[in-house]
């Protein structure tokens, strides 16, 4: 048989992202990269809140209770970067069948979850001495509770079939069709007459923060991100290893089985 009739050679750019996605040089690197992730994550973090919750000003209308901005923000942030990274994940998957990308997907819907919770959570805290109410149906609460079902979703859809091959197909498709929902919770203050405040840190304007809370936002916003980066790769790896130890154990019981066959015979 022309075993070149069945087999494609993947694309110059498909090798490369099996390359980078070898599970075995995947180990290696984020090995070396997660001890500086968590550090430096740790390290903005404690910096940036500690600043934001002690020494920051608190703000001439909301008073102190704005200082939740130093949490929700990067919260919210994180949310919806952690989605696109979902996404992505689930796109390279689909495309390239990347050997890691189905798993690094799986590993960000809990922390992406997770971020979103807190994200919700604090919103409703500060809403209550602000609106006067824990909860609205504003457009952009709306939209990120709505990114929170899309995460318990996947996570769910990824576990309900016999094969995780399958669920992890399932997943994808539902990570993609979710993206929808990003640009909705972005402009949603713009597009639609909402309670929530405006973005007051945006690409085409300068922000309309006072410079002494800004920096201590930004530090904890950067803070965060290192540390949902290093908490994805954390879970990652366990993943990986996780795979290995279930493959070995595999083949152990096939070699054991075998011998039997073997002295049976």
């Amino acid at each position: 048989m022309d075993t070149n009739a069945i087999y494609t050679p993947p694309s110059p750019r498909g090798r490369n992202l099996h390359r980078f996605g070898n599970p075995g040089r995947f180990l290696r690197v984020s090995g070396k990269v997660l001890p500086w992730l968590t550090a430096v994550g740790v390290s903005l973090t404690l910096i940036g809140l500690g600043w934001g919750l002690f020494y920051a000003p608190a703000d001439w209308q909301q008073g102190d209770a704005v200082r939740i901005i130093y949490i929700h923000v990067p919260a919210a942030w994180l949310a919806s970067a952690g989605y696109m990274g979902l996404a992505v994940c689930s796109a390279i998957s689909l495309v390239w069948r990347h050997p890691l990308a189905d798993l690094t997907a799986a590993e960000i819907g809990p922390v992406g979850a997770g971020a979103t919770f807190i994200c919700l959570t604090t919103g409703s805290i500060w809403g209550k001495p602000m609106w006067g109410a824990w909860w609205v149906w504003d457009a952009r609460l709306t939209s990120v509770l709505v990114l929170f079902f899309l995460y318990l979703g996947h996570i769910a859809l990824i576990r309900a079939f016999d094969s995780p091959e399958r669920g992890a197909r399932a997943g994808a498709i539902l990570a993609l069709v979710g993206v929808v929902n990003l640009p909705i919770i972005k402009f949603s203050v713009e597009w639609w007459n909402t309670l929530h405040q405006p973005a007051t840190i945006t690409f085409t304007g300068s922000p309309t923060m006072y410079i002494g809370m800004l920096w201590p936002l930004l530090f904890s916003a950067l803070g965060m991100s290192f540390g949902f980066a290093a908490i994805v790769v954390a879970r990652t790896r366990a993943g990986v290893m996780e795979r290995r130890i279930r493959g070995l154990l595999l083949a152990r019981a096939q070699q054991e089985a075998g011998a039997r066959l073997d002295v049976l015979a």
